[in-house]
């Protein structure tokens, strides 16, 4: 059940107008069983896997809390630990090391391995739940926060609909308190939460979705072989897609939650603005950038164990989060450039804000090479192997010019132009909503335009949300 598909609007219409009509406690009783309903439409075998693992993990908080035996929490913190990223591990890893050893078979001249008939179905959002889950155990033993003593709360807390399929992951603190606590209709919230499910749909359905379609042209060779304008307009293409595709979600996810009384944290603020890379990580995927700076770089020693380690636990850091991305070695190069990149960029800058005393002309030169910095690692992110990549690459250095290439670019511009002014306008209001300072009447205009404008220019090709294989 996709965002973008009018099965989901009627689903989500529905829930809401049953959820306003219950007290707190059906609510969330109701609440669960529609977002079991909503992942089972997937494929409703790995609901037991989710149960499995929610059911087991409020088990271990409650433990956690309870003891003050230090060596003993440790304990049933490292079983947990151990059972979620096992599990994260066997279904998005197996496949790549299956994949792997054929290949190193086939070197040794062992030919026709059967790798298909051992190829694993990665269950849907299982990457979102498990960091999710993972972050409350690690918060439960740190005391930051008390362990839910309701299991249908918890429950809900993993797998409430919304944040289930795209994100953003919650802060176990932020989340779980609303979650535990009874919900009051607000009109204003509610009407927000409509605006931003519009411009979520425009990012996905008219950016993304018509990016799409150039980005996927040019990688596959359908407007020839690698070259510096196929690869420069395949990359482009592909950054707005996969910002489109990915702010579109966050916005369709923050607005259905405030429909239901809830509130998601921003998960972008105008990416392609940024003027540094720690910028940019400040702006993109901002639940994952920042549950990777809670619970991983922090855990390794973050800053506090010497320049040398800050430098090995920034890069330890982007590969392992290139690595939550998917099982190959490009997600792996993708980190790695990211990982680099904000090593060097630290042992130039330091900790400044080099945004702070800067020019017109000053900021934008930067934005231009944070934002080519970026899509150099698109390119590994996009590519289906290295080896694809690195000939992507190599066609920057031959120039073949067609006809039907200045249509593409001018096709893409149109796109490009659109996501730009729209987040011009956000970062200039510094704000969560569109036209957040208009009037209601202003506001509802723009809700309107959103609607045309998807039935206008809305792809006639469907794309698939990327971050769906995560």
């Amino acid at each position: 059940m996709f965002f973008d598909s009018s099965t989901y609007l009627v689903f989500l219409a529905i829930t809401v107008l049953v959820y306003w009509r219950l007290r707190h406690r059906p609510q969330n009783i109701f609440l669960l069983a529609a977002s079991y309903f909503f992942y089972g439409w997937w494929d409703w075998r790995f609901l037991g896997l989710m149960a499995l693992s929610t059911v087991l993990d409020f088990v271990i908080a409650k433990k956690i809390a309870a003891s003050e035996n230090d060596r003993h929490r440790k304990l049933l913190l490292t079983v947990s630990l151990i059972f979620n990223f096992s599990i994260l591990g066997f279904f998005k890893y197996f496949n790549f090391f299956v994949e792997s050893f054929a290949k190193v078979a086939e070197a040794f001249g062992l030919h026709a391995v059967p790798t298909s008939f051992w190829s694993i179905i990665l269950p849907p959002a299982i990457s979102f739940y498990t960091f999710q889950e993972v972050a409350y155990i690690c918060d439960v033993y740190k005391r930051k926060l008390p362990a839910c003593q309701t299991l249908t709360d918890y429950a809900l807390f993993v797998s409430l609909f919304p944040h289930l399929i795209a994100g953003p992951i919650q802060q176990p603190s932020h989340l779980l308190p609303q979650v535990q606590q009874p919900r009051q209709w607000n009109p204003g919230t509610a009407f927000d939460g409509i605006l931003l499910i519009a411009e979520g749909l425009f990012r996905k359905i008219v950016i993304a979705d018509n990016c799409a379609l150039i980005a996927n042209a040019a990688f596959a060779g359908n407007f020839g072989p690698p070259s510096f304008a196929v690869t420069m307009i395949g990359v482009y293409a592909f950054a707005f897609q996969i910002y489109g595709d990915f702010s579109g979600y966050s916005s369709i996810a923050r607005g259905s939650a405030q429909l239901l009384g809830f509130h998601f944290m921003v998960n972008f603020r105008q990416p392609y603005l940024a003027q540094s890379l720690q910028d940019f990580w400040r702006r993109w995927h901002i639940s994952l950038s920042s549950w990777l700076r809670d619970y991983l770089y922090i855990s390794l020693g973050g800053n506090r164990k010497g320049t040398v380690r800050t430098y090995l636990n920034l890069l330890w850091t982007m590969l392992l989060g290139g690595l939550w991305h998917g099982a190959n070695w490009t997600f792996v190069v993708w980190g790695f450039i990211h990982g680099a990149g904000l090593a060097i960029e630290r042992f130039f800058v330091g900790g400044r804000n080099i945004a702070d005393a800067s020019t017109f002309i000053g900021r934008w030169v930067r934005r231009i090479v944070v934002f080519h910095i970026v899509c150099v690692s698109w390119i590994f992110f996009r590519a289906p192997s290295v080896s694809e990549a690195l000939s992507q690459f190599a066609g920057l250095t031959t120039w073949i010019w067609n006809p039907y290439l200045a249509s593409a670019s001018q096709f893409l511009a149109v796109y490009v132009v659109a996501m730009m002014v729209l987040d011009y306008f956000l970062e200039r209001s510094k704000g969560e909503y569109l036209a957040a300072e208009r009037s209601p009447h202003a506001r509802v205009v723009v809700a309107l335009a959103c609607a045309g404008l998807i039935a206008l220019f809305g792809a006639t090709e469907a794309n698939a949300f990327i971050y769906f294989q995560f």
